[in-house]
């Protein structure tokens, strides 16, 4: 909460984020010891021989379908460049369907990837899966790294959990700075009742309000609902300037209502879990903006994630997001893997602080293969990855985290503009 408060003040409006260096450590967080300064070198280490088995527990069906392949692509990409490194781990890849939590395949997939092995997972998608599957991967003693979880209640989830996200607090005082920043002073939020759509709604509410600015409708609908004209209605009903929709697909059903209810749809803000290309929406979304997490992806990188997507018969990916998070969740897990030189979950997580930077005062590298090779000669390392700095705390959030905002424009189609 103090870095909300503080950027509130400074009145960050995007780009790089800091997120919070002062969350309170709860009880049950793992956290490794620092072993020493990089350059101090010491012993070289033997020869790591791991072979890693790792799942992805991704969404191919569901409200959060369209974000599964470029969270897949990034997965399948980081595994192909740690194999292809041959420098002491081996990744062997499950994947399987999340999901959602109205269809609930998350929980036939976790009983096929824990049969099959794994120690590793990367997933849930979704916080309210994550929440329902921790305690059971904890007690397997599977370490999981999310890539897209942001729900604001994870510190101290579990000692085998991280997440490569950044929490909705930023997204929330980004997204509702961005409102006040374009001169509204009245906001409506239909927001869906569960961990992520609760913790966007009251950063947003209170960023909001903390600008000057009065919130004056708010209606929540529960995940499985197909209906939502009450909530429209009740929104309508305050006429505010603006409306915030924390959704996923549903989006697709509210965006019409609310034209048809007499809402400027060019002035309607989405999150990460529903900014996409809408071309077959009947409305006209131009104008609205929204945000997700991530940096600006550098054109090699998208050409990568799209080559090894396609290779798989399938078509070009229509967005990235969360692809450098997921790229850089297996990296980071194949990195502690090597430097514990085990394929225990347990031994993994001891070393995911260190590695990402948070201790032990590391070499900065980029790419696994540079990464690994300085681990191989005996130093400690800083991962840095695509998705920023990474740096996990003691609560296992990432420290540096880039939060983007878009908007929308011609056929429905949405653009970086910060």
């Amino acid at each position: 909460m103090n870095a909300l408060k503080t950027s509130r003040k400074t009145r960050i409006f995007a780009g790089i984020a800091l997120a919070s260096a002062t969350a309170l450590v709860l009880a049950g967080c793992s956290t490794p010891s620092d072993s020493g300064d990089g350059d101090k070198g010491g012993d070289k280490p033997a020869a790591a021989d791991v072979t890693l088995k790792m799942g992805s527990l991704l969404p191919s069906t569901g409200a959060l379908a369209f974000l599964g392949p470029p969270m897949e692509a990034g997965v399948q990409l980081a595994v192909d460049q740690v194999n292809k490194a041959d420098a002491g781990v081996t990744i062997k890849l499950s994947t399987a369907d999340e999901g959602d939590l109205d269809n609930k395949a998350y929980e036939t997939s976790m009983q096929k990837l824990q049969s099959e092995g794994i120690t590793t997972l990367v997933g849930a998608a979704s916080s309210g899966v994550t929440k329902l599957i921790v305690d059971g991967n904890t007690s397997a003693g599977i370490l999981a790294i999310s890539p897209s979880n942001t729900g604001v209640d994870f510190a101290g989830l579990s000692p085998l959990y991280f997440r490569t996200a950044p929490s909705d607090y930023l997204q929330g005082e980004v997204l509702a700075n961005t409102i006040a920043e374009d001169e509204h002073k009245s906001l409506g939020i239909i927001y869906q009742n569960d961990p992520y759509g609760k913790g966007l709604e009251g950063a947003i509410k209170e960023v909001f309000e903390g600008t000057g600015g009065k919130v004056v409708a708010e209606a929540s609908y529960n995940q499985g609902d197909g209906q939502f004209n009450a909530q429209v209605a009740e929104i309508a009903a305050a006429k505010p300037d603006a409306v915030a929709v924390v959704s996923y697909d549903q989006f697709k059903t509210i965006a019409p209502l609310l034209k048809n209810a007499g809402i400027d749809t060019s002035a309607l803000y989405l999150v990460d879990g529903n900014l996409y290309d809408y071309p077959d929406l009947p409305v006209d979304l131009t104008g609205s903006k929204g945000t997700k997490a991530g940096a600006d992806l550098p054109e090699d990188f998208i050409k990568q994630l799209n080559d090894v997507w396609k290779a798989k018969g399938n078509g070009e990916l229509k967005s990235q997001t969360y692809s450098a998070e997921a790229y850089d969740a297996v990296i980071l897990m194949a990195l502690g893997a090597l430097q514990a030189n085990s394929d225990k979950g347990k031994d993994i997580a001891d070393q995911l602080i260190e590695v990402s930077g948070g201790s032990g005062k590391g070499e900065a590298c980029t790419s696994f293969a540079d990464c690994a090779k300085l681990i191989n000669d005996g130093k400690k390392i800083d991962y840095n990855g695509y998705s920023g700095d990474v740096t996990f705390d003691k609560d296992h959030n990432p420290q540096g985290a880039a939060m983007g905002v878009y908007e929308y424009g011609a056929g429905n189609t949405f653009k970086r503009i910060k």
